[in-house]
């Protein structure tokens, strides 16, 4: 099963905290169902995996943040809310105004430390994700640090092959500097990610 706690020391960004403690690389999964992915890399050396999904955003950092491991890959995505109600923006099902209190208050958890940007997506099974959140991950998101959002295939083999080669990249941009204008990405015109990755 997959660990549901681990232990060391994180902010919304790995790569934008200055002290000298080593600091696991974080990997959130999202897209197919996780809990599957997630217990078939129990017995993989140096990596922890957290299923947290249901966990309150401060909960989820706080497990995070006292990982010991090198990685530590989990299915809590900060940007969950966000992700909703801009779906739902695009979808007609959702004011803009909406969006803007998710942003809002998303922003408010990462100043505080209570909520922590994962340094990569992983993004299973992309084929069968509906079409706007498909634009969500592969096209808005992954507008703002391409390397850092990967489609893969919804296997453990596949998974696996991925963790072991995760690109080095710039990392995010802080979050304050793209989510206030994150309702300017449009479907269709923010260009989907190859999903070759996937396979």
């Amino acid at each position: 099963m997959p660990a549901d706690a681990a232990s060391f020391d994180v902010s919304w960004s790995m790569a934008h905290i200055a002290d000298t403690a080593p600091r696991p690389t974080v990997v959130a999964l999202v897209g197919a169902d996780s809990d599957g992915l997630l217990t078939g890399l129990a017995d993989v050396p140096a990596l922890v995996a957290l299923s947290l999904r249901e966990a309150e955003p401060a909960v989820a950092a706080h497990l995070v943040a006292s990982a010991s491991t090198p990685y530590v890959i989990h299915d809590a995505d900060p940007l969950e809310h966000v992700a909703a109600a801009w779906v739902e923006l695009y979808e007609e099902r959702a004011t803009l105004g909406t969006l803007e209190i998710e942003v809002d208050t998303l922003l408010s958890l990462f100043a505080s430390g209570e909520a922590v940007m994962p340094d990569y997506y992983v993004v299973a099974g992309p084929e069968a994700i509906e079409d706007t959140w498909r634009h969500w991950w592969l096209g808005a998101l992954a507008h703002h640090a391409p390397s850092r959002v990967l489609p893969v295939e919804a296997s453990g083999s596949a998974l696996r092959a991925r963790l072991r080669a995760l690109p080095a990249s710039r990392p995010w941009p802080e979050p304050s500097s793209w989510l206030p204008q994150v309702h300017f990405a449009i479907p269709d015109r923010v260009g989907l990610r190859d999903e070759t990755g996937a396979s």
